[in-house]
C-alpha cells in the first residue's frame, strides 16, 4: 500500500461518499510496506479504520475471490509503473473500473469502455466516479461486460504468446548468425 497509487484520494473519496450518505463498503486491499519510504503506514490503516471510513483486508492470496465480492474496482494510482495487473485482472474478472487518467492505467482502461477515467489526485472527481458506477448498476454490468471483452482481447494468453515471439523473431532477424 502506497501514497503514490492514490491510496490518499482513495479515503478521501470514500470519506466524502460516507458524508454524503452513501452506502457502500471501501475496501483496501494490500499491506504496507516497511522498506519503502512512499508506504503507508499501519497507524493510517488503524485510524481510517476506526473512523468506519474503510476496510482494511490485508494481504490478500486470493485475488479472484476478493474482485468476486467488489461491485467496481477502484485504483487511483498516479504511480508509474507500467501496466498495473490489478487492473487486468480486475477487467478480466468482469469489473467496472475507476482509475486515473495516467499511462498504463488508461492502457487497461478506455473511459466509459470499461470504466471511469478521472484526473490523478483529484479526491472529488475519483468521489464522484465511484457515485456514479454505485448509483448504476446497468452501466456498472455494462462496463464490466465490456472490461472482461477487453482483457480478452488486449490481454488475452494467445495474444501475449503471440507478441512476445514476433520480438524473439525479430531480435533473431536482426541478429548475426
Amino acid at each position: 500500500l502506497l501514497w503514490d497509487k492514490g491510496v490518499g484520494e482513495f479515503v478521501e473519496a470514500a470519506r466524502r461518499l460516507r458524508a454524503d450518505g452513501v452506502q457502500a463498503r471501501f475496501v483496501l486491499v494490500g499491506a504496507p510496506d516497511p522498506g519503502n519510504p512512499a508506504s503507508l503506514q499501519q497507524v493510517d490503516l488503524d485510524q481510517w479504520q476506526e473512523e468506519g471510513i474503510i476496510e482494511w483486508w490485508g494481504y490478500q492470496k486470493n485475488m479472484a475471490g476478493v474482485l468476486a465480492k467488489a461491485h467496481l474496482v477502484c485504483l487511483p494510482s498516479y504511480y508509474r509503473e507500467g501496466i498495473p495487473k490489478a487492473l487486468i485482472e480486475a477487467a478480466a474478472c468482469g469489473r467496472a473500473i475507476v482509475t486515473c487518467d495516467v499511462p498504463g492505467c488508461r492502457e487497461v482502461v478506455a473511459h466509459d469502455e470499461n470504466g471511469l477515467l478521472v484526473p490523478p489526485r483529484d479526491a472529488a472527481a475519483l468521489a464522484d466516479a465511484i457515485r456514479t458506477l454505485l448509483e448504476d448498476p446497468a452501466r456498472r454490468r455494462r462496463l464490466g461486460e465490456a472490461g472482461r471483452a477487453r482483457a480478452e482481447r488486449l490481454f488475452g494468453q494467445q495474444r501475449v504468446n503471440e507478441e512476445t515471439l514476433a520480438i524473439y523473431r525479430e531480435l533473431l532477424a536482426e541478429s548475426p548468425a
